[in-house]
């Protein structure tokens, strides 16, 4: 039988400054590992450097927890903050919908046909359309119905057991694949950075509901989806992907709406696999995505 040789994805970032590409790759090559591939980004604005690096381990005498520990040395000198993350481990992901279903479709079939490296561990919707599809992927589904006009306390309830079903499956990601419900603020702190939401507008326009009604009203010829990721601000958390299709006068809402569904499967799904690629890091309000 072929042994798998341990592989790694090393993401950082730290103040920029000389010398952080020949630090990281001489400590790889000194604790022997091999690069397979390597991005880097300095930006100037910030003055911050970002680094992604997946490598193999060739020296079976070196284990994840001597690298980890010697690792922390190097990256406390130069002020890193960093992750190195197993590259054959499948990310543990909870799908979130309500009622409109395309997304969560796209993504259960990428998953099935293994286009997506995760696992889905469980779908949660405030609705009971989709409960048969989750049957079909044999995936556990989770009605949490939330009443129009609920109370601050009944949202807070529904959104505790939607966190136990989070915490229970000690989920990576969560995406909310057209869930049509605003989350509280103590929601988006509780899932700060492993929470990506898929706005049926190419953001900054058109936030809220229907943008699709109003891009119609402004007579647009382009519309676009965007992936971002979930904070206490609508629609205006860190931007991940995007991606629009040219539309004319002669439209209808309906049709535009169809046209951008289309949009928002292909956004999400780059979204989702670039983030449990470990593609994704936050730069203060946008990200760096290295593709």
């Amino acid at each position: 039988m072929m042994t798998i040789r341990p592989e790694y994805i090393l993401t950082l970032s730290c103040p920029d400054q000389r010398g952080i590409v020949h630090s990281v790759s001489g400590f790889l090559a000194n604790h022997g590992c091999n690069i397979i591939d390597s991005a880097q980004f300095g930006d100037e604005q910030s003055a911050t450097f970002f680094m992604r690096v997946h490598f193999a381990v060739e020296d079976a005498g070196v284990k994840e927890a001597a690298l980890r520990e010697e690792f922390a040395e190097l990256a406390r000198g130069m002020q890193m903050s960093w992750k190195l993350n197993d590259a054959h481990h499948k990310p543990a992901v909870i799908l979130m919908v309500s009622k409109i279903g395309h997304c969560l479709n796209d993504l259960l079939f990428r998953y099935k046909s293994g286009l997506l490296p995760v696992e889905i561990k469980a779908i949660v919707s405030n609705h009971t359309d989709f409960y048969q599809l989750a049957a079909s992927y044999n995936i556990p589904f989770h009605h949490l119905p939330l009443a129009a006009g609920a109370s601050a306390e009944a949202k807070r309830a529904q959104e505790e057991k939607v966190l136990e079903i989070v915490a229970a499956n000690q989920a990576d990601l969560v995406v909310l694949a057209r869930y049509m419900q605003i989350l509280s603020p103590q929601m988006c702190d509780a899932l700060k950075g492993k929470a990506i939401n898929i706005h049926h507008s190419f953001l900054p326009s058109f936030k809220g509901a229907k943008p699709y009604y109003q891009a119609h009203e402004r007579g647009v010829k382009l519309i676009g989806a965007t992936a971002h990721f979930v904070t206490g601000d609508l629609d205006e958390g860190p931007i991940i992907e995007q991606d629009v299709e040219r539309v004319d006068h002669a439209m209808e809402p309906e049709t535009l709406t169809a046209i951008g569904r289309d949009v928002e499967c292909v956004v999400l799904a780059r979204a989702v696999k670039w983030f449990v690629e470990h593609r994704i890091l936050l730069n203060g309000h946008k990200t760096v995505v290295f593709k």
